[in-house]
């Protein structure tokens, strides 16, 4: 790949990321369509996985899997508001969650990263909470702020790997032909 397409891929993801910041509400149902048609991609790969299953059991359970799978992302592409709350409570309780296992992790180490990791414990209790206490509120913006700065994170990162890549290029072609620089 080429270091400008990742460049200009990055500055595209940056601009998709502000553009979902400043229209949180339509991010988030996006964000919620494309969960839905994640679950039902999972649910028909689960589905055909199935078929490599051995024995009978294996084969039934993953194909009740893939089914309930591949239902839950048909109903939320379905009722993509519905969905879009389920899903704002769902990243409540895994912000929880998360914080719940940072916090015993936090405990359980020693030094300094002791500190970081119970810095981040409590970051993902404050968020759970915010969310959570906000409920359903929280469900209008919540995934589309996400998404805005999944985007924006993921397009810095593009743009730093192409930056990368083309400083790397530089090195390579002087060391193999210093005449060329």
């Amino acid at each position: 790949m080429s270091w400008l397409f990742l460049v200009i891929l990055g500055i595209l993801s940056i601009v998709a990321g502000i553009y979902a910041l400043f229209n949180a509400v339509a991010a988030s149902v996006v964000a919620t369509l494309i969960a839905g048609w994640m679950f039902v991609f999972f649910g028909v790969v689960q589905i055909a996985a199935a078929f490599q299953a051995s024995g009978w059991g294996a084969r039934i359970l993953s194909v009740l899997l893939g089914v309930v799978v591949l239902a839950v992302g048909l109903n939320i592409i379905g009722k993509p508001l519905e969905g879009m709350l389920t899903l704002t409570f769902v990243i409540g309780v895994l912000f929880v969650a998360s914080g719940i296992v940072k916090l015993f992790l936090g405990f359980s180490v020693s030094g300094n990263l002791r500190w970081t990791i119970l810095l981040s414990a409590v970051a993902s209790l404050i968020l759970g909470a915010m969310v959570l206490t906000n409920f359903p509120q929280s469900a209008e913006i919540l995934l589309g702020i996400l998404l805005a700065v999944e985007l924006i994170s993921n397009g810095i990162w593009l743009m730093a790997i192409g930056w990368v890549e083309r400083e790397a290029k530089k090195v390579v072609t002087a060391a193999v032909n210093p005449d060329a620089v």
